[in-house]
């Protein structure tokens, strides 16, 4: 490893990571701002409403990776042209290639390490932020439709009225079928706990339907086995774009197996694997900006293009992610197409400037 390519990965890391806090600080004042509209009660105040924002960093801090990486790069690099350090480099025989595979290898590092952040610390502070909220407003977490939330497992379809932040369930109602989608089984239970990997139905009222009529029994608990557990139902909290890979696939394999959609998960989770090729790719269309002499002027104009190209790539992956889902595109084309759109603009851009 050379001295000068430990010197090139200090500057743009530098820089990476300076732009990162000032957006992520950016972005959190704004999510402060939006969050004091609903901190008027007694127990959502300014302060949970702050707190709530700060343990919402890391997601942000995600998102934002491949943006502050790009603006990162164009400093560092406006920096290396403005003092003829580049030229000093390109004049001793530094190739294009070389400075290429680089900013490649950097980027590759960068988003793996993004990657493994995403999987193993957003998740969990998304998850704990939520609860927070959850906890200190209606302390409800799913209640979005006005029967509660509904979820499918074989031939059992289950209404969930209320679920809690610990993970407990209010007013359950399961509906079982037979193999000819004829009611069977009625059972509703006034609260739910998951225990020794099943749930605890508590005050159970259970309707039997047979040919000669129904039957109806009570009992104060009754265990109830079923492939919805408390990993699959803290998803609710927690937007797709945030959960962990390993979350996602279980949920994808939970809906697939349920015959329900699950193509938002499924864009998110292919989202998340191209997610590490993002950051070498703004950083590739950050090097494009060093070839541009600085006695051309114009700095300030080639950052502002620069910072516009990567908000520009910020929120083509979200209409991207839009477009698939309205437009039915398969998810793994709504995932590469924004990072090969501007990964080929970057390559095109270099093979210019390298030919002037």
């Amino acid at each position: 490893m050379s001295i000068l390519f430990r010197y090139v990965v200090r500057e743009v890391l530098v820089a990476s990571l300076l732009a990162l806090l000032a957006l992520a600080g950016l972005f959190s004042f704004f999510d402060f701002v939006s969050e004091l509209s609903e901190a008027h009660s007694a127990t959502y105040t300014p302060l949970v409403a702050t707190l709530f924002v700060v343990m919402n960093m890391p997601g942000r801090l995600y998102e934002l990776m491949p943006l502050a990486v790009l603006i990162g790069g164009l400093f560092a690099w406006n920096r290396l042209s403005l003092t003829s350090e580049f030229s000093v480099m390109r004049s001793a025989g530094l190739a294009t290639h070389r400075l290429v595979v680089w900013m490649l290898l950097l980027g590759l590092s960068m988003g793996l390490v993004a990657l493994l952040f995403g999987e193993y610390v957003m998740p969990h502070a998304e998850r704990a932020a939520q609860q927070l909220k959850v906890r200190a407003t209606s302390g409800i977490v799913a209640q979005e439709f006005p029967t509660g939330l509904w979820a499918k497992d074989g031939r059992t379809f289950i209404n969930i009225r209320e679920l809690r932040p610990d993970a407990s369930l209010v007013d359950v109602r399961l509906y079982e079928f037979d193999a000819n989608f004829n009611l069977k089984l009625m059972r509703r239970a006034e609260s739910a706990q998951w225990q020794d990997g099943q749930w605890m139905l508590r005050q159970v009222t259970q309707t039997l339907i047979e040919e000669n009529g129904t039957r109806t029994a009570r009992q104060p608990d009754q265990p109830w086995v079923s492939a919805v557990t408390p990993d699959l139902l803290t998803v609710l909290m927690v937007m797709p774009e945030r959960m962990a890979m390993s979350a996602l696939y279980a949920y994808i394999q939970h809906l697939d197996e349920n015959m329900q959609d699950a193509k938002r998960y499924r864009i998110a989770f292919w989202g998340k694997l191209a997610y590490p090729v993002a950051v070498p790719v703004m950083l590739v269309l950050a090097l494009v900006f060093a070839f541009n002499p600085p006695r051309h002027g114009g700095t300030g104009g080639r950052l502002l293009v620069g910072i516009l190209l990567g908000l520009g790539f910020h929120l083509s992956n979200r209409l991207a992610g839009q477009f698939a889902l309205l437009q039915d595109w398969p998810a793994p084309v709504s995932a590469v197409i924004p990072t090969l759109v501007f990964g080929l603009a970057a390559f095109v851009a270099l093979w210019w400037v390298e030919r002037r």
